[in-house]
């Protein structure tokens, strides 16, 4: 039975890449398609993060990874290098959890 579930998830994979593969070039070299085709994956990432830091099963959780994502936002904001970004935001979850 889960062989069946493998094999429809992945025809139903196939056919959305088939589907986005089929849409005309002139429907995608629209502004607005781009911009928003440019902004699809971040909100995406952003959501996955989100649910991961704030929640814990069916709960809502405030905890040391929200104080990371915070420090994590401020070093973006600032410019800096995605791995002092990622360290820093490690880093202040560590703390806090040390405390």
């Amino acid at each position: 039975m889960m062989w069946v579930a493998v094999a429809v998830s992945a025809a139903g994979c196939y056919l959305l890449k088939l589907a986005g593969l089929s849409v005309p070039s002139r429907v995608l070299e629209r502004p607005v398609v781009e911009r928003i085709a440019d902004l699809i994956p971040v909100a995406l990432l952003s959501a996955l993060v989100a649910v991961q830091v704030m929640a814990r099963g069916h709960e809502l959780v405030i905890d040391a990874r929200a104080l990371g994502i915070v420090v994590a936002v401020v070093l973006l904001l600032v410019r800096a290098p995605f791995l002092v970004v990622v360290f820093g935001a490690a880093l202040a979850a560590a703390l806090v959890r040390l405390l």
